[in-house]
Protein backbone atom coordinates (compact mmCIF):
# COMPACT_ATOMS: atom_id res chain seq x y z
CA UNK A 1 0.00 0.00 0.00
CA UNK A 2 1.13 3.20 -0.94
CA UNK A 3 2.55 5.64 2.12
CA UNK A 4 -0.64 6.98 3.87
CA UNK A 5 -0.94 8.65 6.86
CA UNK A 6 -4.19 9.78 9.00
CA UNK A 7 -4.29 13.33 10.90
CA UNK A 8 -5.78 12.67 13.87
CA UNK A 9 -7.47 15.07 16.43
CA UNK A 10 -4.33 15.29 18.56
CA UNK A 11 -4.39 15.76 22.26
CA UNK A 12 -2.50 18.61 24.24
CA UNK A 13 -2.72 17.91 27.89
CA UNK A 14 -4.59 15.44 29.99
CA UNK A 15 -7.81 16.99 30.09
CA UNK A 16 -8.42 17.85 26.88
CA UNK A 17 -11.00 15.83 25.14
CA UNK A 18 -11.88 17.41 21.95
CA UNK A 19 -11.11 20.27 20.06
CA UNK A 20 -12.41 22.29 17.15
CA UNK A 21 -10.71 22.72 13.52
CA UNK A 22 -10.94 26.84 13.13
CA UNK A 23 -9.29 26.74 10.00
CA UNK A 24 -7.36 25.09 7.29
CA UNK A 25 -4.42 26.39 5.69
CA UNK A 26 -3.64 23.49 3.45
CA UNK A 27 -6.53 22.84 0.71
CA UNK A 28 -7.58 19.37 -0.51
CA UNK A 29 -5.19 18.42 -3.04
CA UNK A 30 -2.75 20.69 -1.97
CA UNK A 31 1.01 19.43 -1.50
CA UNK A 32 2.69 21.01 2.04
CA UNK A 33 6.25 21.34 3.46
CA UNK A 34 7.95 19.85 6.61
CA UNK A 35 7.12 22.91 8.93
CA UNK A 36 4.08 24.33 7.62
CA UNK A 37 1.01 25.38 9.40
CA UNK A 38 -1.73 22.90 7.89
CA UNK A 39 -4.64 23.82 10.58
CA UNK A 40 -5.75 25.72 13.58
CA UNK A 41 -7.24 23.59 16.47
CA UNK A 42 -8.77 25.32 19.39
CA UNK A 43 -9.67 23.78 22.43
CA UNK A 44 -11.65 24.87 25.49
CA UNK A 45 -8.71 27.00 26.74
CA UNK A 46 -5.95 27.30 23.53
CA UNK A 47 -5.99 27.63 19.87
CA UNK A 48 -2.94 25.85 18.41
CA UNK A 49 -1.19 26.25 15.05
CA UNK A 50 -0.43 22.25 13.55
CA UNK A 51 2.38 22.33 11.99
CA UNK A 52 3.72 19.45 9.49
CA UNK A 53 6.58 17.27 10.54
CA UNK A 54 7.07 15.69 6.30
CA UNK A 55 6.52 16.73 2.87
CA UNK A 56 2.97 15.00 1.58
CA UNK A 57 -0.01 15.87 -0.11
CA UNK A 58 -3.63 16.43 1.68
CA UNK A 59 -5.68 13.71 -0.20
CA UNK A 60 -8.77 14.00 1.62
CA UNK A 61 -10.12 16.13 4.01
CA UNK A 62 -12.67 15.04 5.89
CA UNK A 63 -13.10 17.37 8.57
CA UNK A 64 -13.83 20.98 7.47
CA UNK A 65 -13.65 24.14 9.94
CA UNK A 66 -16.53 25.11 11.15
CA UNK A 67 -17.50 25.29 15.37
CA UNK A 68 -18.37 21.16 15.55
CA UNK A 69 -16.35 19.74 18.41
CA UNK A 70 -14.09 16.80 17.49
CA UNK A 71 -12.84 14.13 20.27
CA UNK A 72 -9.04 13.47 20.37
CA UNK A 73 -8.19 10.93 18.26
CA UNK A 74 -11.20 11.79 15.13
CA UNK A 75 -9.57 11.34 11.56
CA UNK A 76 -9.77 14.57 10.47
CA UNK A 77 -8.10 13.87 7.21
CA UNK A 78 -5.38 11.98 5.51
CA UNK A 79 -2.22 12.60 4.17
CA UNK A 80 -0.19 11.06 1.60
CA UNK A 81 2.40 10.53 -1.40
CA UNK A 82 1.17 12.75 -4.54
CA UNK A 83 0.96 9.33 -6.60
CA UNK A 84 -1.77 7.66 -3.93
CA UNK A 85 -4.53 6.80 -5.32
CA UNK A 86 -7.99 7.64 -4.56
CA UNK A 87 -9.11 4.00 -4.07
CA UNK A 88 -6.08 3.53 -1.44
CA UNK A 89 -7.28 6.45 0.30
CA UNK A 90 -10.86 4.70 0.11
CA UNK A 91 -9.56 2.07 1.32
CA UNK A 92 -7.21 3.08 4.32
CA UNK A 93 -10.60 5.51 5.68
CA UNK A 94 -12.83 2.35 5.48
CA UNK A 95 -10.40 0.40 7.60
CA UNK A 96 -8.86 3.08 9.89
CA UNK A 97 -9.81 2.58 13.74
CA UNK A 98 -9.55 6.30 15.45
CA UNK A 99 -7.24 5.22 19.18
CA UNK A 100 -8.40 6.62 22.43
CA UNK A 101 -5.67 9.21 22.48
CA UNK A 102 -3.37 10.03 20.02
CA UNK A 103 -1.27 12.58 18.77
CA UNK A 104 -1.33 12.05 15.46
CA UNK A 105 2.32 13.16 14.12
CA UNK A 106 4.00 11.27 17.14
CA UNK A 107 2.01 7.96 16.29
CA UNK A 108 3.36 7.93 12.30
CA UNK A 109 0.96 9.96 10.65
CA UNK A 110 -0.57 12.95 10.83
CA UNK A 111 0.79 15.99 12.02
CA UNK A 112 4.06 17.29 13.84
CA UNK A 113 2.58 17.74 17.56
CA UNK A 114 2.49 21.24 18.60
CA UNK A 115 4.60 22.83 21.01
CA UNK A 116 3.23 22.40 24.76
CA UNK A 117 0.11 24.73 24.82
CA UNK A 118 1.06 27.94 27.27
CA UNK A 119 -1.62 28.34 30.12
CA UNK A 120 -4.68 30.09 29.34
CA UNK A 121 -4.21 33.80 30.64
CA UNK A 122 -5.54 33.99 33.91
CA UNK A 123 -8.26 35.98 35.48
CA UNK A 124 -7.60 38.64 37.74
CA UNK A 125 -8.18 38.05 41.52
CA UNK A 126 -11.63 38.71 42.82
CA UNK A 127 -13.40 37.92 46.19
CA UNK A 128 -14.76 34.51 45.44
CA UNK A 129 -18.54 34.77 44.37
CA UNK A 130 -21.30 32.67 43.74
CA UNK A 131 -21.69 31.93 40.51
CA UNK A 132 -24.56 33.59 38.74
CA UNK A 133 -26.90 31.86 35.76
CA UNK A 134 -26.86 33.63 32.98
CA UNK A 135 -29.41 33.59 30.50
CA UNK A 136 -29.04 34.78 26.43
CA UNK A 137 -29.92 33.94 23.46
CA UNK A 138 -25.89 34.63 21.99
CA UNK A 139 -24.10 31.79 20.82
CA UNK A 140 -21.24 31.28 23.16
CA UNK A 141 -19.21 27.76 23.86
CA UNK A 142 -19.81 25.69 26.95
CA UNK A 143 -16.61 26.22 28.21
CA UNK A 144 -16.84 30.10 27.78
CA UNK A 145 -20.56 30.29 29.40
CA UNK A 146 -18.83 28.09 32.49
CA UNK A 147 -16.13 30.73 32.65
CA UNK A 148 -18.66 34.24 32.85
CA UNK A 149 -21.05 32.53 35.23
CA UNK A 150 -18.12 31.85 37.42
CA UNK A 151 -16.72 35.27 37.33
CA UNK A 152 -19.86 37.20 36.84
CA UNK A 153 -18.97 38.76 33.17
CA UNK A 154 -22.04 40.42 31.43
CA UNK A 155 -21.58 38.62 28.02
CA UNK A 156 -23.55 41.25 25.88
CA UNK A 157 -20.82 43.63 25.20
CA UNK A 158 -18.56 41.17 24.17
CA UNK A 159 -18.22 40.73 20.51
CA UNK A 160 -17.73 37.14 19.89
CA UNK A 161 -14.30 35.85 17.91
CA UNK A 162 -15.99 32.36 16.53
CA UNK A 163 -17.82 31.59 13.83
CA UNK A 164 -21.02 33.10 13.42
CA UNK A 165 -20.26 35.44 16.51
CA UNK A 166 -19.79 32.40 18.79
CA UNK A 167 -18.74 33.44 21.96
CA UNK A 168 -15.63 31.52 22.70
CA UNK A 169 -13.52 30.95 26.13
CA UNK A 170 -10.60 33.00 25.08
CA UNK A 171 -13.56 36.10 24.32
CA UNK A 172 -14.23 36.10 28.11
CA UNK A 173 -10.70 35.85 29.13
CA UNK A 174 -10.11 38.94 27.06
CA UNK A 175 -13.47 40.67 28.77
CA UNK A 176 -11.50 40.03 32.24
CA UNK A 177 -8.52 41.50 31.40
CA UNK A 178 -7.83 45.20 32.07
CA UNK A 179 -8.25 47.63 29.43
CA UNK A 180 -4.64 47.70 28.11
CA UNK A 181 -1.67 44.95 28.27
CA UNK A 182 1.83 44.62 28.31
CA UNK A 183 2.60 41.94 25.57
CA UNK A 184 4.99 39.06 25.25
CA UNK A 185 8.79 39.21 25.63
CA UNK A 186 10.69 39.42 22.39
CA UNK A 187 13.85 40.37 21.08
CA UNK A 188 12.64 43.42 20.85
CA UNK A 189 11.63 46.03 24.07
CA UNK A 190 8.16 45.51 24.96
CA UNK A 191 5.41 46.81 23.28
CA UNK A 192 2.02 47.84 24.12
CA UNK A 193 -0.34 45.16 22.80
CA UNK A 194 -4.50 45.19 22.03
CA UNK A 195 -5.96 42.59 24.36
CA UNK A 196 -9.05 42.40 21.61
CA UNK A 197 -6.81 41.58 18.91
CA UNK A 198 -7.54 38.69 17.52
CA UNK A 199 -4.55 37.08 16.47
CA UNK A 200 -2.69 33.72 16.58
CA UNK A 201 0.18 32.79 18.45
CA UNK A 202 2.53 32.95 16.23
CA UNK A 203 1.51 36.58 15.06
CA UNK A 204 1.93 37.42 18.35
CA UNK A 205 5.47 36.72 19.00
CA UNK A 206 6.47 38.05 15.70
CA UNK A 207 4.78 41.26 16.23
CA UNK A 208 6.26 41.58 20.00
CA UNK A 209 9.83 40.52 18.30
CA UNK A 210 9.31 43.51 16.19
CA UNK A 211 7.92 45.86 18.42
CA UNK A 212 4.39 45.80 16.06
CA UNK A 213 1.30 46.74 18.09
CA UNK A 214 -1.76 44.70 16.65
CA UNK A 215 -4.51 47.48 17.14
CA UNK A 216 -6.16 48.20 14.19
CA UNK A 217 -4.06 45.75 11.89
CA UNK A 218 -7.16 44.16 9.67
CA UNK A 219 -6.30 40.35 10.20
CA UNK A 220 -6.58 37.95 6.49
CA UNK A 221 -7.73 35.26 8.16
CA UNK A 222 -10.51 33.23 9.04
CA UNK A 223 -13.23 35.46 10.86
CA UNK A 224 -10.26 38.46 10.78
CA UNK A 225 -7.95 36.49 12.37
CA UNK A 226 -4.49 38.38 12.16
CA UNK A 227 -2.01 35.59 10.92
CA UNK A 228 2.31 35.45 10.43
CA UNK A 229 2.00 37.04 7.28
CA UNK A 230 0.12 40.28 8.47
CA UNK A 231 2.40 41.19 10.83
CA UNK A 232 5.37 40.27 8.24
CA UNK A 233 4.18 42.71 5.81
CA UNK A 234 4.57 45.44 8.34
CA UNK A 235 7.98 44.33 9.26
CA UNK A 236 10.57 46.68 8.07
CA UNK A 237 13.40 45.33 5.92
CA UNK A 238 16.60 45.84 7.73
CA UNK A 239 19.46 48.05 5.84
CA UNK A 240 21.79 46.72 7.54
CA UNK A 241 25.03 45.32 5.08
CA UNK A 242 24.56 41.39 4.56
CA UNK A 243 27.22 39.45 6.63
CA UNK A 244 30.36 37.72 4.38
CA UNK A 245 29.37 34.71 5.40
CA UNK A 246 25.66 35.60 4.05
CA UNK A 247 27.06 36.32 0.84
CA UNK A 248 25.83 34.34 -2.35
CA UNK A 249 28.21 31.18 -2.90
CA UNK A 250 29.92 31.63 -6.75
CA UNK A 251 31.78 28.84 -8.43
CA UNK A 252 35.69 29.69 -9.42
CA UNK A 253 37.23 27.73 -12.01
CA UNK A 254 38.89 24.50 -10.84
CA UNK A 255 41.52 23.24 -13.26
CA UNK A 256 44.03 21.17 -12.49
CA UNK A 257 47.17 21.84 -12.66
CA UNK A 258 48.90 18.76 -14.63
CA UNK A 259 52.32 17.87 -14.05
CA UNK A 260 53.38 14.25 -15.32
CA UNK A 261 55.61 11.76 -12.98
CA UNK A 262 59.00 12.54 -13.60
CA UNK A 263 61.36 9.04 -14.19
CA UNK A 264 61.99 8.44 -10.09
CA UNK A 265 58.18 8.40 -9.75
CA UNK A 266 57.28 6.41 -12.36
CA UNK A 267 59.63 4.11 -11.04
CA UNK A 268 57.91 3.86 -7.51
CA UNK A 269 54.82 3.78 -8.86
CA UNK A 270 55.39 0.88 -10.90
CA UNK A 271 57.30 -0.92 -8.02
CA UNK A 272 54.82 0.10 -5.55
CA UNK A 273 52.12 -0.80 -7.59
CA UNK A 274 53.18 -4.28 -8.36
CA UNK A 275 54.19 -5.11 -4.53
CA UNK A 276 50.40 -4.47 -3.72
CA UNK A 277 48.77 -6.50 -6.73
CA UNK A 278 51.51 -9.55 -6.39
CA UNK A 279 53.20 -9.66 -2.62
CA UNK A 280 50.69 -11.29 -0.42
CA UNK A 281 51.20 -8.60 2.56
CA UNK A 282 50.08 -9.74 6.11
CA UNK A 283 50.54 -7.74 9.20
CA UNK A 284 51.58 -7.50 13.01
CA UNK A 285 51.87 -5.15 15.16
CA UNK A 286 53.05 -3.90 18.40
CA UNK A 287 53.89 -1.13 20.53
CA UNK A 288 57.48 -0.87 22.82
CA UNK A 289 57.82 1.53 25.79
CA UNK A 290 60.83 4.00 25.12
CA UNK A 291 61.62 5.94 27.99
CA UNK A 292 64.83 3.88 28.60
CA UNK A 293 65.55 4.59 25.10
CA UNK A 294 64.94 8.65 25.15
CA UNK A 295 67.14 8.67 28.46
CA UNK A 296 70.36 6.79 26.75
CA UNK A 297 69.94 8.59 23.82
CA UNK A 298 70.45 12.04 26.00
CA UNK A 299 73.35 10.97 27.60
CA UNK A 300 74.89 8.92 24.73
CA UNK A 301 75.09 12.14 21.96
CA UNK A 302 76.56 14.11 24.95
CA UNK A 303 79.24 11.61 25.38
CA UNK A 304 79.59 10.49 21.49
CA UNK A 305 79.44 14.22 21.06
CA UNK A 306 76.56 13.08 18.33
CA UNK A 307 72.86 14.16 17.66
CA UNK A 308 71.63 10.61 16.45
CA UNK A 309 67.85 10.64 16.25
CA UNK A 310 65.37 8.40 17.52
CA UNK A 311 65.39 6.80 13.96
CA UNK A 312 68.85 6.12 13.90
CA UNK A 313 68.39 4.41 17.19
CA UNK A 314 65.58 2.15 15.63
CA UNK A 315 68.13 1.16 12.49
CA UNK A 316 70.20 0.15 14.94
CA UNK A 317 68.05 -1.84 16.68
CA UNK A 318 66.28 -3.28 13.67
CA UNK A 319 69.60 -4.63 12.62
CA UNK A 320 70.56 -6.31 15.20
CA UNK A 321 67.40 -8.07 15.38
CA UNK A 322 67.57 -8.94 11.71
CA UNK A 323 71.08 -10.74 12.32
CA UNK A 324 69.47 -12.77 14.80
CA UNK A 325 66.38 -13.90 12.82
CA UNK A 326 68.03 -14.21 9.04
CA UNK A 327 64.85 -15.59 8.20
CA UNK A 328 63.46 -12.06 8.26
CA UNK A 329 66.10 -11.02 7.01
CA UNK A 330 65.77 -11.73 3.23
CA UNK A 331 65.08 -11.22 -0.27
CA UNK A 332 62.39 -12.64 -2.60
CA UNK A 333 63.57 -13.29 -6.17
CA UNK A 334 60.74 -15.34 -8.18
CA UNK A 335 60.61 -18.86 -6.77
CA UNK A 336 63.99 -18.33 -4.40
CA UNK A 337 64.39 -16.95 -1.02
CA UNK A 338 67.55 -15.06 -0.22
CA UNK A 339 69.20 -14.73 3.28
CA UNK A 340 71.62 -12.23 3.99
CA UNK A 341 74.00 -12.17 7.22
CA UNK A 342 74.45 -8.55 7.69
CA UNK A 343 71.43 -6.22 7.66
CA UNK A 344 71.48 -3.47 5.10
CA UNK A 345 68.30 -1.42 6.30
CA UNK A 346 66.83 1.07 3.62
CA UNK A 347 65.15 4.11 5.33
CA UNK A 348 61.90 6.08 3.76
CA UNK A 349 63.01 9.68 2.72
CA UNK A 350 60.44 11.98 1.07
CA UNK A 351 62.58 14.30 -1.15
CA UNK A 352 61.76 16.36 -3.97
CA UNK A 353 61.38 14.07 -6.58
CA UNK A 354 59.45 11.26 -4.40
CA UNK A 355 59.62 8.78 -2.08
CA UNK A 356 63.07 7.53 -1.87
CA UNK A 357 64.64 4.25 -0.07
CA UNK A 358 68.49 4.75 0.51
CA UNK A 359 70.53 2.27 2.13
CA UNK A 360 72.13 2.06 5.08
CA UNK A 361 74.61 -0.96 4.51
CA UNK A 362 75.81 -3.38 7.50
CA UNK A 363 73.72 -1.21 9.76
CA UNK A 364 74.38 -3.86 12.35
CA UNK A 365 78.29 -3.81 12.42
CA UNK A 366 77.90 0.17 12.64
CA UNK A 367 77.84 2.06 16.31
CA UNK A 368 75.36 4.74 16.79
CA UNK A 369 77.63 7.75 15.64
CA UNK A 370 78.65 6.15 12.17
CA UNK A 371 74.33 5.37 11.54
CA UNK A 372 73.60 8.70 12.36
CA UNK A 373 76.26 10.17 10.42
CA UNK A 374 75.41 7.62 7.19
CA UNK A 375 71.66 8.72 7.07
CA UNK A 376 72.11 12.37 7.64
CA UNK A 377 74.89 12.10 4.82
CA UNK A 378 71.73 9.97 2.64
CA UNK A 379 69.06 12.41 3.65
CA UNK A 380 70.77 15.53 2.35
CA UNK A 381 71.75 13.47 -0.86
CA UNK A 382 67.65 12.75 -1.55
CA UNK A 383 67.13 16.42 -0.99
CA UNK A 384 69.53 17.44 -3.55
CA UNK A 385 68.23 14.90 -5.50
CA UNK A 386 71.97 12.99 -5.65
CA UNK A 387 71.17 9.67 -4.86
CA UNK A 388 73.42 7.39 -7.12
CA UNK A 389 72.24 4.13 -7.81
CA UNK A 390 74.22 2.43 -5.68
CA UNK A 391 72.88 4.04 -2.78
CA UNK A 392 69.55 2.85 -3.46
CA UNK A 393 70.05 -0.41 -4.77
CA UNK A 394 69.60 -4.04 -3.13
CA UNK A 395 68.24 -3.88 1.06
CA UNK A 396 67.13 -6.49 2.40
CA UNK A 397 64.58 -4.83 4.97
CA UNK A 398 63.18 -0.93 5.36
CA UNK A 399 62.33 1.39 7.67
CA UNK A 400 59.81 4.07 7.63
CA UNK A 401 58.87 6.47 10.09
CA UNK A 402 55.90 9.17 9.98
CA UNK A 403 56.06 9.82 14.05
CA UNK A 404 57.59 12.64 13.37
CA UNK A 405 54.15 14.12 11.23
CA UNK A 406 52.35 13.02 14.32
CA UNK A 407 51.20 9.68 12.61
CA UNK A 408 50.15 6.83 15.62
CA UNK A 409 50.33 3.91 13.48
CA UNK A 410 49.97 3.00 9.60
CA UNK A 411 50.78 0.43 7.41
CA UNK A 412 53.42 0.18 4.85
CA UNK A 413 54.15 -1.06 1.54
CA UNK A 414 56.87 -3.79 1.04
CA UNK A 415 59.77 -2.27 -0.84
CA UNK A 416 60.29 -5.57 -3.43
CA UNK A 417 62.46 -7.80 -3.42
CA UNK A 418 62.63 -7.25 0.48
CA UNK A 419 60.91 -9.75 2.92
CA UNK A 420 59.44 -6.98 4.99
CA UNK A 421 59.37 -3.55 6.04
CA UNK A 422 58.72 -1.63 9.50
CA UNK A 423 56.17 1.53 9.78
CA UNK A 424 56.80 3.50 12.91
CA UNK A 425 54.38 5.86 14.37
CA UNK A 426 54.94 8.84 16.67
CA UNK A 427 56.15 8.70 20.43
CA UNK A 428 52.88 9.10 22.36
CA UNK A 429 52.14 9.48 26.47
CA UNK A 430 49.88 7.05 27.87
CA UNK A 431 48.76 5.43 31.26
CA UNK A 432 49.90 1.84 32.37
CA UNK A 433 49.22 0.42 35.82
CA UNK A 434 52.77 0.42 37.55
CA UNK A 435 54.20 -2.36 39.23
CA UNK A 436 52.30 -1.54 42.57
CA UNK A 437 48.73 -1.18 41.07
CA UNK A 438 48.73 2.45 40.67
CA UNK A 439 48.45 4.40 37.26
CA UNK A 440 51.60 5.80 35.87
CA UNK A 441 52.55 7.29 32.27
CA UNK A 442 55.04 6.07 29.83
CA UNK A 443 56.31 6.97 26.30
CA UNK A 444 55.05 4.55 23.72
CA UNK A 445 55.92 4.20 20.07
CA UNK A 446 54.14 1.77 18.05
CA UNK A 447 55.25 -0.55 15.13
CA UNK A 448 53.55 -2.38 12.27
CA UNK A 449 55.44 -4.75 10.39
CA UNK A 450 54.36 -5.39 6.76
CA UNK A 451 55.42 -9.05 5.88
CA UNK A 452 55.44 -10.88 2.88
CA UNK A 453 53.77 -14.49 3.12
CA UNK A 454 55.69 -15.85 0.83
CA UNK A 455 58.54 -16.16 2.28
CA UNK A 456 58.32 -15.33 6.08
CA UNK A 457 55.65 -17.14 8.23
CA UNK A 458 53.76 -15.13 11.09
CA UNK A 459 55.59 -16.97 13.89
CA UNK A 460 59.50 -15.83 12.70
CA UNK A 461 58.04 -12.26 12.42
CA UNK A 462 56.22 -12.11 15.63
CA UNK A 463 59.84 -13.55 16.77
CA UNK A 464 61.08 -10.88 15.65
CA UNK A 465 59.14 -8.30 16.68
CA UNK A 466 59.46 -9.81 19.73
CA UNK A 467 63.84 -9.31 20.11
CA UNK A 468 62.60 -5.77 18.60
CA UNK A 469 60.62 -4.69 20.86
CA UNK A 470 62.98 -6.38 23.79
CA UNK A 471 65.96 -4.24 22.06
CA UNK A 472 64.22 -0.54 22.64
CA UNK A 473 63.02 -1.12 26.32
CA UNK A 474 66.51 -2.20 27.76
CA UNK A 475 68.82 -0.25 24.32
CA UNK A 476 71.96 -1.07 26.85
CA UNK A 477 71.68 -3.71 24.58
CA UNK A 478 72.57 -1.55 21.21
CA UNK A 479 76.08 -1.06 22.37
CA UNK A 480 76.38 -4.50 23.01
Amino acid sequence: MANIRPFCMPKWGIEMTEGTIAEWMVKEGEAFNKGQVLCLIETAKITNEVEAEYDAVLKRLLTPASDEAHPVGALLAVFADADTTDAEVDEFIAGFKPAETSVAAKSGGGSAPAPAPAAAAPAPAAPARTPTKIVTNRAISPEALKLAEAEGVDIEPIEGSGRNGRITYQDVVQALRPERALSYKGSAQLVEDSPEAFASPLARRIAAQHGIALAGIKGTGARGRISKADVMALVKPTTAAAPVFGAPFELVANQPQVQPFDKVRKVVARRLTEAKQTIPHFYLRVSASVDALMDLRKTANLVLGTKASINDYLVKAVALALVRHPDVNVQVHGDSVHSFPHADVAIAVASPKGLVTPIVRQADRMHIAQIAATTRALIDKAQAGRLGYEDMDGGTFSVSNLGMFGIEQFDAIINPPQGAILAVGGVNRVAVEAANGDIAFENRIQLTMSVDHRAIDGAAGAKFLQTLKGLLEAPEGLFA
